[in-house]
């Protein structure tokens, strides 16, 4: 999984900071997507892809990447 947040489109509603705290955060200026974890570990997953529905403006994207096939 690889996380993408764009702080353009972000509209600071907090959703992901409230959803997945160990991903997201958000800046004391103007209180935009910080994204903390781009590769977040396997346990923080779940509330990663919650955050990425979640958000009203849909700043959030998600990659999986598949597993190699095997030789």
């Amino acid at each position: 999984m690889e996380i993408r947040a764009d702080r353009g489109r972000c509209l600071g509603a907090g959703m992901c900071a409230l959803t997945a705290p160990a991903v997201f955060d958000q800046d004391e200026q103007e209180g935009l997507v910080v994204l903390l974890e781009a590769r977040p570990p396997q346990d923080q997953q779940a509330s990663a892809h919650l955050a990425a529905g979640t958000c009203p403006a849909s700043a959030i994207t998600i990659t999986e990447r598949g597993r190699p096939e095997p030789s």
